[in-house]
């Protein structure tokens, strides 16, 4: 049964709790990772580039914006989008047949 972190009172209970969260969150990142897969087909007959630097300033920006609303270090959380972004970005780039450009 899910706990708060109030209602945790030992490690264990942290610990059950922590990896339950690092499975949705794993969860959420594949749904993500979808939806990057779907946009190189998108993008493809319209002859979109992988890499769109308008759309990579917004998503790093709505990174800072959320992570700052849920008070969250935002430099780190715009960091991790960064890696996130350059990921999805070097994937596309392999499904668009940009890797070789």
């Amino acid at each position: 049964m899910q706990k708060t972190p109030a209602e945790c009172t030992t490690m264990a209970d942290v610990r059950v709790e922590i990896d339950r969260l690092d499975r949705a969150l794993m969860k959420l990142l594949a749904e993500r990772w979808s939806y990057i897969d779907r946009a190189a087909e998108i993008k493809r007959p319209l002859k979109l580039r992988a890499d769109i630097p308008a759309r990579v300033a917004e998503v790093r920006e709505n990174a800072r914006r959320h992570a700052s609303e849920l008070g969250l270090d935002p430099d780190f959380y715009e960091g991790i989008w960064a890696q996130l972004i350059d990921h999805a970005i070097a994937h596309e780039r392999r499904l668009l047949g940009e890797a070789d450009e």
